[in-house]
């Protein structure tokens, strides 16, 4: 096998977006358009990748990390322009290069696998990735010969009448020889309306010179969609929703209404999962199996058990155990630790916080900064008083307590194993294992008050 290189294209600005965040930078599906492209491109055999920034170059490389290298394409004078930003990185090497554009999320590995293999088993300097396109109004067409082979691309605008009835169009992706690209890239001229340097002259260049030019159409031509505005933007959220979506469901997940259903391009899901509609999952969330999910449930960066029922719920960034019972309506805040077997009831927030095996707050409650043992029952309105205005601190409470309703655990403060908080109790300082602590003032019934209030 040859070597493979890959230069991606995410230099241009996107003014059609119409937004501050540069285009490559747009997510589908929780993930930038240009780090879906470069995740696909990892999976294959690729010796070296190069992506061409310009526009937001900080941003770019910030999201995409060091794993791969960057050139600089100071002024947008056109795609042989960009390509040629990589000339130092690549030029006069011995290989296939794959050229794909950053704003191609749709695009999967298992095409660009294919068009190396038809690119190398015909010998071919260059192989365009082409597609069917019922509506082609706008692309760029394909001519073949007779025998398949590409005789030139022609511009919509270029066409004629004839020449616009083929459906078979550019996607803008493209396989070369690594070699003939750089020295075809030298010929390349701006005579243009536009004063650009275009990459497809690369392949009337080689196809002057008597080489070999193909082209690979792939099966699916939703994939070659590239985003150029918020419509198209929508459209390729839609068509990678689906995807994503159907993916879980041949791996065992129950997805009870895929269209209101939205999962996150890095989410993995345990077979027999069940999720209901409006469920948002997002991040780096992993769910394990025979869960229920939702409806109306949004969760991202989260680790969850199997066996847990989230109904109605919010969590986020944090580790949810098994056979776990949340909702409706709790809210799980960053860094909780909720372990096997809890109970988080309707409107109870939970914030940086470890609740031991098999302990309830039911109803109604807030839960911040505390450590929470096993076999815990917290009442109905409990409230750990973490915040004076400055500073957190934490509340303890330790394996099998029993804390009554309308509680105020002051912080910092323990409450020893065993120990029994009574109802409507204001804690301010430890209790002892075992202790019953009741923190509230004496009853005064004032006989006949209201009538003497009433004259």
């Amino acid at each position: 096998m040859s070597n493979r290189y890959a230069v991606i294209l995410a230099a241009g600005q996107g003014t059609r977006m119409k937004s501050k965040l540069y285009k490559v930078l747009h997510p589908v599906c929780g993930k930038p358009m240009v780090q879906h492209v470069v995740d696909q491109v990892s999976k294959l055999n690729i010796k070296e990748v190069v992506t061409i920034t310009g526009h937001g170059a900080e941003m770019v490389e910030e999201q995409l990390g060091s794993s791969i290298k960057y050139a600089l394409q100071e002024e947008q004078l056109g795609t042989a322009h960009a390509v040629m930003q990589a000339r130092e990185l690549l030029e006069g090497k011995e290989g296939i290069t794959i050229v794909v554009c950053g704003d191609t999320p749709l695009i999967k590995h298992e095409t660009m696998e294919a068009l190396f293999k038809h690119h190398e088993e015909l010998s071919a300097k260059a192989t365009i990735l082409t597609a069917h396109a019922e509506n082609p109004l706008g692309y760029g067409r394909v001519i073949r010969n007779d025998v398949g082979m590409v005789e030139k691309i022609v511009e919509h605008k270029d066409a004629s009448e004839q020449e616009r009835k083929i459906k078979e169009i550019n996607t803008g992706t493209y396989c070369f020889d690594n070699k003939a690209l750089f020295e075809a890239l030298n010929k390349v001229t701006n005579d243009n309306v536009q004063g650009e340097y275009y990459l497809p002259d690369v392949i009337e260049i080689l196809k002057s010179e008597g080489e070999v030019v193909t082209a690979y159409q792939t099966a699916d031509f939703e994939e070659t969609l590239g985003v150029n505005d918020r419509v198209a933007l929508s459209q390729a959220e839609t068509f990678m929703k689906k995807r994503i979506n159907e993916e879980h469901m041949r791996n065992g997940v129950t997805i009870i209404d895929p269209s209101n259903t939205y999962i996150g391009a890095d989410v993995k899901i345990g077979s027999d999962t069940v999720l209901y509609p409006g469920t948002i999952l997002s991040g780096n969330t992993l769910i394990g199996s025979d869960c229920v999910i939702g409806p109306q449930t949004e969760i991202s960066d989260c680790q969850i058990g199997n066996q847990t029922v989230i109904r109605q719920s919010a969590a986020y960034d944090s580790h949810i155990g098994s056979q776990v019972n949340i909702g409706p309506f709790a809210h799980i805040r960053p860094q909780s630790d909720i372990h096997d077997e809890v109970k988080i009831g309707n409107f109870v927030e939970v914030k940086k916080s470890v609740f031991g095996k098999g302990s309830k707050a039911s109803h109604l409650s807030y839960i911040g900064d505390a450590e929470i043992g096993k076999d815990v029952n917290l009442g109905c309105g409990s409230i750990t008083v973490n915040y004076d205005g400055k500073n957190k601190y934490l509340t303890k409470i330790e394996d099998g307590v029993f804390i009554g309703c309308n509680s105020n655990l002051v912080a910092p403060v323990t409450i020893g194993e065993g120990a029994y908080v009574a109802a409507g109790s204001t804690i301010t300082e430890d209790v002892p294992g075992e202790a019953l602590s009741i923190a509230r003032a004496r009853q005064v019934n004032k006989e006949n008050y209201t009538q003497k209030f009433n004259k």
